[in-house]
This record gives C-alpha cells, structure tokens and sequence, in this order.
C-alpha cells in the first residue's frame, strides 16, 4: 500500500481500475466454485455459471472503457489490456458464453436445446443490466478520480459513423469472431486463447473508433443502457440485430454454401 501511495495519481488510479478488474475475476471464480458444489439442477446450474461469466465481462469491460478513456493518447496501452483481460476471460470462462450471440450460434447449430438456451440468454440479460448498477455502486465509492457514479448512467454515443456501416462493423466482427471460435475448435486450448484474444484485440483495433467493436448484444446493453433508452431503434439495429446476422451469414456460408460449392465442384471434375 505504501509503494502505491509513492505513485504518481494517474498510476495509483490505473493500478486501483487493474486492482478492482482482477477482484471481479477472482470473486467471480469463487462464485462458480461454490455454484458447482452446491448447485446440481441442470438448469439453475446453467443460469448461475452463464450470469457470472456475463457479469464478470461486462464489471471488466466497463472499467477498461473508463482506463482508455483516460488513456486516448496511449492506444497501445489500452490495446495491452484488451488482450490481457480476453485472455483471463477466455481461461476462466470456460464452458459459458456471455455472448447471446454464442447462445443462438449454438442453438442454430444443434448444440443447445431451446430451453437451455433461453435460459442462458435469460441470465446474459440479467446479469447485463445487475453488472451496469452494480458498476454504478463501485464508482460512487470514489476509489479513483474517475470513478463517478453519474459516468455510468450517462450515454456516450459510440457510433461514430452512419448506421449502415455501423451495422456492417458489427456485423463482420461478429462474423470473424464466431467464425474463429467455430473454427478453432480443433486447435490446443493455450493456443486457441491466445488466438482468440489477439484476434479480439485486432477487432477492437479496427472497429472500436467506428462502433466500440462490441458484437455482443448483452455487453452492448450494460455498456450503453441509456442510449438504448434514448433511440432504441438505432441501437437496437447495430448491437442486437447486426452480430446477429453476422452469426446467421457465418452458419449460411460454412454449412450450407460452402458445402454446396465443394460437392458442384466434385461433380463437376467427375463429369
């Protein structure tokens, strides 16, 4: 504590943010410990593990927009950190989404049953919208210069171009990011992480002074709950309807097109 007090303030306040992200992700995990002892019903075991992984993304994502808010000069930085925290979520979220895009890609895919899935988008919701407040709560404690409760209720447009190619930002990301994670299956799973979160850094990267690169629906709506509330239609079609069909032209293409292209041409060189 002493070595932190002799920072400067900007570090002592970047150290707090990190400090606070790592608390989220090691009560979290604990939570689901105790979830997976205690809990034995399918779906309420199910719901619990899915709304933690949802919280644990949305509590980090909210301080990591607040770090590079503080950082627009230093993009590497914030991009170091990107990278760094999809790697911690991607080992300790293992077998949940927090994405209902994940969810419906699956359901589309014969992987989840309807009724599981619906409620892991249930949970993804929820636990959205209690991650958002709870943010909130953390914040007016002050622990740092910006930590303001009001910064979190207040809308920030991040769409900084017009719809269409908002819509086709999201889109894609969602398109590359599930077409990644579809793919990467088969890859060992230190690897696959690491691929996972440099391909997740690329993204944001690319498409975060567009959009924020989100293509996560319920990440979408804990981030920008009050821009919803203020032109849903608009934010409606870019962080909900957008990844969607982002998943919905990725499955088209690989299990139906694709497949159709290779047995013609099979035809074709038999002829």
């Amino acid at each position: 504590m002493s070595a932190l007090l002799g920072l400067r303030p900007e570090l002592q306040d970047t150290c707090t943010s990190l400090g606070l992200m790592l608390s989220i992700v090691l009560l979290m995990g604990l939570a689901r410990v105790v979830a997976q002892q205690q809990l034995h019903r399918p779906v309420a075991h199910a719901f619990v593990l899915e709304f933690l992984a949802t919280f644990q993304l949305c509590c980090c994502t909210h301080e990591l927009q607040l770090l590079s808010e503080q950082h627009p000069a230093h993009p590497t930085w914030t991009l170091t950190l990107v990278y760094f925290f999809s790697l911690v979520h991607g080992l300790t979220l293992v077998g949940t989404f927090s994405n209902p895009c994940g969810v419906m890609m699956q359901m589309m895919l014969g992987g989840l049953s309807p009724e599981t899935g619906a409620v892991r988008l249930l949970a993804q919701l929820v636990s959205a919208l209690c991650s958002r407040y709870c943010t909130g709560a953390l914040w007016s404690l002050g622990l740092t210069q910006y930590h303001v409760s009001e910064r979190s209720f207040a809308c920030k447009n991040p769409i900084q171009v017009d719809l269409s190619k908002a819509v086709i930002t999201e889109a894609v990301c969602s398109f590359l990011f599930h077409s990644a994670l579809l793919h990467f299956q088969e890859v060992r799973a230190k690897l696959r992480i690491h691929l996972l979160a440099a391909l997740i850094t690329f993204l944001v990267y690319a498409g975060g002074s567009l959009t924020g690169a989100v293509f996560n629906p319920a990440l979408a709506l804990s981030l920008h709950f009050m821009c919803f509330d203020e032109a849903f239609p608009q934010y409606f079609i870019v962080y909900w309807l957008a990844p969607s069909l982002g998943i919905l032209l990725m499955i088209l293409m690989f299990s139906f097109f694709l497949p159709w292209l290779h047995n013609n041409h099979t035809i074709n060189k038999k002829e």
